[in-house]
């Protein structure tokens, strides 16, 4: 498990754990810094993985991706080429390397097929996350295309869930969403500000489906395209909103901040290819917000909200 300690990867321990494969390697904080060759490859000689979830490598919301590029964009690409380096110097059987939507095109036809990579600009807001993620399944296709391995990669819908990072800066928008209207709740706020237009949609994944998702991939793909991973449907920013307004039952306005950018004005993920597979997400959106906002209210009673992803 590579990323054991990111809200994607704790999830997809919950789930191997549930389907019952105890020899998971990587978890309990014997992950080596994966941005650092030598560790990486130094674990991979004495663990020996036969497969290999790469969850990791450091990610943000618009606020974060604005003000960190360097650092998103250097991060992920030192943890790529580390990790899948290292998979294939020991005899890794397979490897699953994560992506992000946000590799599409901005204007990219709705919905989006995995042919439509690298056919147009990206959304500037997060360009330099979204190349160094290009470059891991680019990096996976060479891979298997040089030396024959079977590595793969995923392109999941925005995963959230319990674990995400619920600070304001660093979050994604369903957890800076609970953590605003929780805290306007609790301090008795009239209004709640909401970056953008509240036009543009997104898909969402519940973290335990997208986990359930990678391991029935694990068994059931070996091509090198990548492959989207998504429940086919979509919503607004403003429909989000209320929806989290209702799980938190915060009574107050919600207001839509136009000078804030919007970001790419749809991503919603074609995945006729994994549900050709076999492959549906189990949770619907009001359940899956419901759990999450219940992790919420149980870690802040801990004070350990803001923690790294």
């Amino acid at each position: 498990m590579a990323g054991a300690r990111t809200f994607i990867g704790a999830a997809l321990l919950r789930q191997l754990e549930r389907q019952g494969y105890p020899n998971v390697i990587g978890a309990g904080g014997e992950e080596p810094d994966l941005t650092d060759a030598g560790q990486v490859e130094a674990f991979f000689a004495k663990a020996a993985p036969e497969y290999v979830f790469v969850a990791a490598g450091k990610s943000s919301g618009i606020e974060g991706n604005r003000k960190h590029p360097a650092e998103l964009m250097l991060d992920n690409l030192l943890v790529e080429c580390n990790v899948i380096h290292s998979a294939y110097r020991h005899g890794v059987k397979k490897l699953l390397y994560l992506a992000s939507s946000c590799c599409y095109p901005k204007h990219c036809p709705q919905p989006m097929r995995e042919e439509a990579l690298l056919t147009g600009p990206l959304e500037p807001t997060n360009e330099a996350y979204a190349v160094a993620k290009i470059a891991g399944v680019k990096l996976c296709q060479a891979y298997r295309q040089q030396f024959g391995v079977h590595f793969i990669s995923g392109i999941p819908a925005n995963a959230f869930g319990p674990g995400d990072d619920f600070g304001l800066e660093d979050s994604h928008v369903i957890a800076a969403l609970i953590r605003k209207m929780h805290d306007a709740k609790v301090g008795g706020q009239a209004a709640v500000d909401i970056w953008g237009s509240g036009s543009p949609r997104r898909e969402f994944i519940y973290v335990d489906d997208l986990a359930d998702a990678c391991l029935f991939l694990m068994g059931a793909h070996d091509a090198s395209p990548p492959i989207n991973i998504g429940n086919g449907s979509d919503m607004s920013i403003r429909q989000l909103a209320e929806l989290i307004q209702e799980v938190v039952g915060y009574p107050g306005r919600l207001e839509f901040d136009t000078s804030k950018p919007d970001g790419m004005p749809v991503k919603l993920l074609d995945s006729n290819k994994l549900s050709a597979l076999g492959w549906r997400s189990k949770t619907s959106m009001q359940s899956a917000l419901s759990a999450t906002y219940e992790w919420f209210l149980r870690i802040e009673r801990e004070g350990r909200t803001n923690h790294a992803r």
